[in-house]
């Protein structure tokens, strides 16, 4: 049986799984929990505000007495509060104070009011108690006096029942625990003068209570059962949703690997992976024109390295077959084809140096290597008409000389090429005009040349790629006049390596303007 691999999105579902079910169950634990401790509080707090009635007969017994000095620990008076009206009815003891009780409890004893009296009947009971809720010995009006003592029931309310003062201090009752008990204030006009309060249950023993639990509880659990299956359905949507992109990434990534350097994905969005897929797609991007370069590279340099080659084997099969005679005219132009070839394959080996490598740390003046090349130039500028403006040169030449750290038969090389450059696509009668700017050490403490020269320029398109390898701007020019393609990469080559860059852009006189920065050394 095939091991199922766990990808990054598996991954990341099965962890965003685990973590809601630890966190539902969780939930649904302490939700449990919380409804088995907290039921009992609530339930009192229902009982304790349908004992109203109570609290007025202990207001009474305050009011007549004037303070909770008689009632305090009188568990014979608290019974006979506890029983309401019953206690007077049994006592046979009727005092004018009973009409303070309210008229209902008159109407329960001693029947319904007279006819054409003001009151309409007795006021409706109070409502029963939560269907939800267990149904105990009736709190909400004192017991009739055919009812057996309250407070000897099993699970009456009378057995958790106390009277509390202003200050939450026990006077008569149950010992409770005030915090945890629920109060109904006993006022006297605004101020509260006591506290009738009612000890929580501490057990769940009646069906009733343990059906609601149970009901409540199967809510939880399927309120819990119901949020997980979204929550995993979510989960898998997503996890699918933001990881398909990798995915796409995944496959595009193994067909470039496979050689099809064509491949692109799709990006969608601006969040970290939609950077990732244009990231990509830019390095597929120039993977691609680096392999098309590379292949033109090659051909251009077996083309480069055949030409020479076909003239050499021309030259040798005729010696061979007799149509020519081995003269010093042929071994001339022998040893000038040996020549091209041996500069063809320097120029190709300078222009895939390294920068840095094998690069010397001496002190060279770039401006002497620079009027070195002109001087070498001069009769063949002016064989074309090309006028060479060289007065920078000249002045910053009359003062001290800038240094730099470098390879000067390198740096003469350089100049070399671009003044050869100029020579082969300036038009006659032009002008080459040579600028130099030198700043200190406030401003940059570098050199810069700047080689401007006259039409023809070089079409923007094709700026970007002018220092690449082989690279010729107008393909119709002859290889005899317009080099090898290798003359301007061998420049930047050569300045990368010694800290500076080149750069190439229109020139304002029609032409091409050669950029090119070098650092200066540090003075000793």
């Amino acid at each position: 049986m095939p091991r199922l691999r766990l990808t990054l999105s598996r991954k990341i579902f099965l962890a965003l799984a685990a973590l809601l079910i630890v966190l539902l169950l969780s939930f649904a634990g302490l939700s449990i929990l919380a409804l088995q401790r907290g039921l009992g509080a609530y339930v009192a707090e229902i009982e304790i505000r349908r004992m109203d009635w109570l609290s007025q007969l202990v207001l009474k017994h305050y009011v007549l007495n004037g303070d909770w000095k008689s009632l305090r620990d009188n568990d014979e008076a608290w019974h006979r509060l506890q029983m309401g009206r019953v206690a007077t009815v049994l006592d046979n003891a009727s005092t004018p104070d009973d009409r303070r009780l309210p008229p209902w409890y008159e109407y329960r004893t001693r029947g319904a009011p007279p006819e054409g009296s003001a009151d309409n009947g007795p006021p409706p009971m109070p409502p029963g108690q939560l269907e939800l809720l267990p149904r105990r010995a009736a709190p909400a009006m004192p017991p009739p006096f055919f009812f057996a003592d309250p407070r000897a029931m099993a699970d009456s309310i009378y057995q958790r029942l106390a009277v509390l003062d202003a200050q939450g201090a026990r006077v008569v009752g149950a010992t409770i625990d005030p915090e945890n008990a629920a109060r109904l204030p006993i006022r006297r006009g605004r101020a509260v003068i006591g506290y009738l309060a009612l000890a929580p249950l501490q057990g769940l023993e009646s069906e009733a209570d343990r059906a609601f639990l149970a009901r409540q509880s199967g809510v939880i659990v399927l309120t819990g059962l119901a949020g997980l299956v979204f929550a995993l359905a979510l989960s898998y949507l997503l996890a699918r949703r933001w990881f398909k992109p990798v995915d796409d990434l995944t496959q595009a990534a193994q067909d470039v690997a496979r050689g099809r350097l064509s491949t692109r994905v799709v990006v969608q969005g601006s969040d970290e992976l939609a950077l990732l897929g244009k990231t990509f797609n830019d390095m597929a991007q120039r993977l691609d024109t680096v392999e098309a370069s590379r292949r033109a590279w090659l051909a251009d340099a077996a083309h480069e390295l055949r030409t020479p080659l076909a003239a050499m084997r021309a030259e040798i099969e005729a010696l061979q077959d007799g149509v020519r005679t081995f003269d010093e005219r042929t071994a001339l132009r022998l040893h000038r084809q040996v020549i091209r070839l041996g500069q063809l394959v320097d120029d190709l080996r300078s222009s895939m140096r390294a920068p840095q490598s094998d690069l010397p740390t001496t002190t060279v003046y770039p401006l002497s290597l620079l009027k070195e090349a002109l001087d070498h130039t001069r009769d063949r500028f002016a064989q074309r008409g090309i006028a060479v403006d060289r007065r920078a040169i000249d002045l910053i030449a009359a003062r001290k000389q800038p240094a730099i750290e470098g390879d000067a038969h390198r740096l003469h090389q350089v100049f070399m090429n671009l003044l050869e450059n100029t020579l082969a696509y300036t038009d006659p009668g032009g002008v080459l005009r040579i600028d130099v700017t030198v700043e200190g050490p406030w401003t940059g403490h570098s050199l810069t040349l700047l080689f401007d020269d006259s039409a023809p320029g070089v079409p923007e398109s094709e700026l970007p790629r002018l220092f690449d390898r082989l690279f010729r701007g107008e393909t119709s020019r002859s290889r005899e006049h317009g080099g090898s393609g290798l003359g301007l990469s061998i420049c930047r080559t050569t300045i990368e390596a010694h800290g500076g860059t080149i750069d190439a852009s229109p020139s304002p006189m029609g032409g091409l303007r050669v950029t090119l920065p070098l650092p200066l050394a540090t003075s000793p």
